[in-house]
Parts: C-alpha cells; structure tokens; sequence
C-alpha cells in the first residue's frame, strides 16, 4: 500500500480516530531523531501542543503576534 492510498483511507476515518492516527505518528517522530537537540526541540514542541490543546495556555493569532513584535 502506498502512502497515498493510506492518506486516502487515512481522511475517511471519523476526526476522533484521525486525531489518535496523527498524535501517534507524531510521537513515533521523536525515534528517529538522533541528535539530542532535536529530541529536546520535539518535546518541547509536543508539551507546547500539550499545553495548547488541554487549554492551560491560549494561543495568539497571527495578526496579534506581530502586533506585539513591533
């Protein structure tokens, strides 16, 4: 099977089960580093996905983002 016909049956699947395919791909991700920057720069931006998704933080949107930079 190839990627694509997996991406293809991938899209058909109800959004609960997309979330948990996308979540454990992205996880499976963190293996395959070998440098430890990397694997420190992943798990960072998995507990910032974290934090985002659980609501402890709130995101900005891209206009207020670069309001507050100048």
């Amino acid at each position: 099977m190839t990627t694509q016909q997996i991406t293809l049956e991938a899209m058909e699947l109800p959004l609960h089960e997309r979330v948990s395919l996308a979540q454990a791909l992205w996880q499976s991700i963190e293996i395959g580093l070998v440098d430890s920057e990397e694997q420190n720069a992943f798990r960072e931006a998995m507990d910032r996905d974290q934090e985002m998704t659980s609501g402890v933080v709130q995101g900005r949107s891209h206009e207020e983002v670069m309001m507050h930079a100048r």
